[in-house]
């Protein structure tokens, strides 16, 4: 799905192929997670505080480029674009910490967040009061 030397069709028809295996998947969100975990990395490509800037899921495929927000978004194209999540609602929220400044990139879908942490998605519960979110955003396709 993220091979630069495949066509930009193939990778659509990977990903096609991706989202037709999550509707029979133990873990859909985490099984999401693991496949983009797989893409390749750049360190800055999207902003996120601009929402009018982010790629569509077709543009994210055709330019196969993925900062850390881009990951994000296409997790979320991936999950939205899926009968088992096409009645959940679907967030992005940009939060920084209290404590440490970090700020963070948060997908909500449902109860569940993908973000906090970058192996796995945790419950809406366990992201620390201390955190203010900066900015709220829906997604939908």
């Amino acid at each position: 799905m993220f091979n630069s030397q495949k066509s930009f069709e193939d990778r659509l028809s990977q990903w096609a192929e991706f989202r037709d295996g999550l509707e029979d998947t133990k873990d859909p969100i985490q099984a999401t997670i693991d496949q983009y975990n797989k893409a390749p990395e750049v360190s800055i490509h999207t902003d996120p505080y601009d929402q009018s800037s982010w790629p569509t899921p077709w543009e994210l495929i055709q330019e196969n480029l993925y900062c850390g927000f881009c990951r994000l978004l296409g997790i979320a194209y991936t999950l939205q674009l899926t009968d088992c999540f096409s009645d959940e609602q679907f967030e992005i929220h940009i939060q920084r910490s209290r404590e440490t400044g970090e700020i963070y990139y948060l997908l909500y879908v449902g109860e569940r967040v993908v973000g906090y942490t970058g192996e796995t998605h945790v419950a809406e519960s366990d992201i620390p009061n201390t955190h203010d979110l900066q900015h709220r955003y829906n997604l939908s396709l």
